[in-house]
């Protein structure tokens, strides 16, 4: 690579020792019946599985514990639609500090309850009518916490780029390597994070951002060449990657490092939710699953190829779920 990054391959190996004990090593699946029917290799790195039910509490405790004592006795805070909070919470109950999460109001109430549940504090805002980064801003100066970012912040990235790494090492433990790695995509972090594992250690895997249509802003960027935010009212069943435009840590490395960003539907979303419950016994929440839908939909081809994506979460209640699939 010729510039450089928030976050290098031997960073990310040193996050994965910190986080040893702390992170699980989650599984990669694949169906045989499925891979036939595909005519390629689907490898499913189900963080859904992780402590707190998405891949967020790897950067998240990774931050956390690189901060000086003085600095957890502050405490942190951050904005999150839900997984980065709950990720955010547990680990600031594991390093002994504390956390305030600035939420949107509109967030499932399910995940806001979690986020209670691990002991921080919500304060929520409008999506439309006001930015996060203002009401974080406040709480900074009133409080004198930490911000913790979901991606945009070197040890996060790090955290969150040993999913990627475990990804790599358990696909050559199968004897593969990916061609394709897809990569949920909201703030970006993960996609930014994957694309630097790949770049210095499989330069042949081409790495996508994958997003909903109507949160498209890093595939608009990526075609534009520079940031693009998306235009204010959108929703989507993807709350978890609902983000208004790309940050100015990871746009970077995605602009430099991924060969393409793909969209998909909320009903491809939905098809793609059910499959991985029908064909993998997995529960994930919407935007976990954008890569799968990209895969089903036809948006890459598969065929003679090894294609991973992440399965992102899972947290989304019972109900919401089978309103979803059904």
């Amino acid at each position: 690579m010729t510039q450089p990054f928030p976050t290098t391959l031997e960073e990310i190996r040193e996050a994965g020792l910190r986080l040893e004990g702390v992170a699980l090593r989650t599984p990669v699946i694949e169906n045989p019946e499925v891979n036939e029917a595909l005519g390629g290799r689907l490898l499913l790195k189900a963080e859904n599985l992780q402590r707190t039910g998405a891949f967020k509490i790897r950067g998240a405790y990774h931050r956390m514990v690189r901060m000086t004592a003085e600095e957890r006795k502050r405490g942190a805070v951050s904005y999150s639609s839900g997984n980065h909070a709950l990720g955010l919470a547990r680990a600031a109950q594991i390093v002994g500090s504390s956390a305030v999460i600035v939420m949107p109001s509109d967030v499932p109430p399910a995940k806001r309850d979690a986020v209670r549940r691990m002991g921080a504090r919500i304060v929520t805002y409008e999506r439309d009518s006001e930015a996060s980064a203002d009401v974080i801003a406040r709480i900074e100066r009133e409080t004198g916490r930490i911000e913790v970012p979901p991606s945009a912040h070197p040890q996060v990235l790090a955290g969150s780029g040993t999913a990627a790494l475990e990804l790599l090492e358990q696909a050559r433990d199968l004897g593969i390597t990916p061609d394709d790695v897809l990569v949920p995509c909201g703030g970006g972090g993960l996609t930014a994070s994957t694309a630097i594992v790949m770049a210095e250690a499989a330069p042949g895997t081409r790495v996508f951002a994958v997003e909903p249509e109507l949160f498209d802003d890093t595939c608009r960027s990526l075609a534009a060449g520079h940031r693009i935010a998306n235009p204010v009212g959108r929703r989507t069943i993807c709350d978890a990657i609902m983000t208004p435009i790309p940050n100015d840590v990871t746009f970077p490395v995605n602009l430099s490092l991924l060969a393409g960003g793909l969209i998909v539907t909320d009903d491809e979303v939905r098809s793609a939710m059910r499959f991985a419950f029908d064909h993998f016994k997995l529960v994930a929440e919407p935007g976990a699953v954008v890569g799968l839908a990209a895969v089903l939909s036809g948006r890459i081809d598969i065929r003679g190829r090894t294609v991973a994506t992440f399965i992102t979460g899972g947290n989304v209640d019972a109900s919401r779920f089978q309103a979803l699939i059904a």
